[in-house]
């Protein structure tokens, strides 16, 4: 037996090798097949409740550049599609082993609990024959139906997935809805917000798409905020990628602040099917008495509610709603457009192999801990 074969063995002693899972609603037979057309895959997700820009083509391909390869799976029944999930697969270095990710997905009503066994059923098979340490999910569920706890969680609880220590993406978010018309989107925000919107105007900052052409100065203002407000960025290069990759696809669109040709804001607004997510935002330190973040906002709401958007994310919210968290500055700048704080059951882990999933998400982390400060406390002696 080789060493790889032996480390799957002892890992995945129970490793299912069955053929392609088939599952029964009401006696129909769900198929589920591999997509490998741009245009299918997205175009069957867009026609899917709770789809996600993370789940799209563009999204998978752009993670391949960066060592992961994404499978696309379709679950039909009577030839309907009934959920979709994009699967992200990255192997570990010198280990047979890999990591998985179902990015703000997979894509369905969340509402068919039997559904979603099937679906649950799958992932967790791809991610014993993929020898996959674990396979995380995130969709898009909110954390009470009503006044209880969305039937989800406990779906997830029973069949032994559990809450992601590594929460890859904000659980919490601000929605704002477009479904009204704009004296109605104004209407429902802050009294200072609205007034800081028409400010911006009076005094003379305008608002425009950019282009690719206009990322790198982007990149600058971008790097700006993060110096400022204290958060880690990628390399330009990184972000030259993704942000280039949907401008190009149609999926995005840059949004710039001037003041008498200086750039003071921007954004980059991520569309797909009826959402917006604001994404990335930056800000200059120069005339922010002219708050051109406010305008900035607004005009993105106008131009996403003209293409058909009924809801605009604002892509992140504090854990909790207290003036002591890190987020509760920028919380407050969202609440103010009028949006409502939604908590989201963020993401969940399906562990294979308990042992090595301890091992990389609990002893791995520690032990690279202790050599980071092992490191700094050595460059200070």
């Amino acid at each position: 037996m080789a060493f790889g074969d032996f480390v799957s063995w002892w890992l995945y002693p129970h490793l299912d090798c069955s053929d392609t899972l088939l599952g029964s609603i009401n006696s129909q037979v769900i198929e589920i097949n591999e997509v490998k057309d741009p245009q299918a895959w997205d175009g069957a997700l867009l026609n899917l409740p709770a789809n996600h820009v993370l789940q799209s083509w563009t999204w998978g391909e752009f993670k391949a550049a960066y060592g992961w390869t994404a499978t696309r799976l379709l679950f039909t029944e009577g030839g309907q599609v009934q959920a979709a999930a994009q699967v992200l697969r990255r192997h570990l270095p010198c280990l047979p082993l890999s990591v998985m990710y179902v990015p703000k997905g997979p894509a369905m009503d969340y509402a068919d609990l039997a559904l979603l066994e099937i679906v649950l059923t799958h992932l967790e098979t791809v991610a014993r024959r993929g020898q996959a340490i674990f396979i995380k999910i995130d969709p898009d569920v909110c954390l009470v139906d009503g006044d209880e706890p969305h039937p989800v969680v406990a779906v997830l609880a029973r069949r032994g997935w559990r809450r992601s220590a590594e929460q890859i993406q904000f659980p919490n978010t601000v929605l704002v809805d477009l479904t009204g018309n704009e004296d109605t989107i104004l209407e429902a925000m802050k009294s200072k917000t609205r007034y800081n919107v028409r400010l911006a105007a009076r005094r003379g900052v305008t608002v425009h798409l950019g282009s690719v052409d206009d990322l790198p100065p982007f990149y600058q203002l971008y790097n700006e905020t993060s110096q400022r407000d204290g958060f880690l960025i990628r390399p330009y290069a990184y972000y030259q990628d993704a942000w280039g990759r949907f401008l190009e696809a149609g999926r995005a669109r840059l949004f710039l602040a001037e003041h008498e040709g200086e750039m003071l804001a921007g954004l980059i607004l991520f569309v797909f099917g009826k959402t917006a997510w604001y994404m990335y935002g930056a800000s200059s330190d120069q005339k922010r008495e002219l708050m051109p973040n406010h305008l900035l906002q607004w005009e993105a709401m106008r131009w996403a509610r003209a293409q058909g958007c009924t809801v605009y994310d604002m892509w992140g919210a504090p854990d909790v709603l207290d003036e002591s968290d890190p987020l509760w500055g920028v919380y407050r700048f969202k609440a103010g457009f009028g949006g409502q704080f939604t908590r989201r059951i963020g993401a969940y882990d399906y562990p294979i192999g308990r042992l090595v999933y301890w091992v990389y998400t609990v002893l791995m982390p520690r032990y690279l801990d202790l050599l980071r400060r092992r490191h700094r406390q050595a460059t200070l002696d």
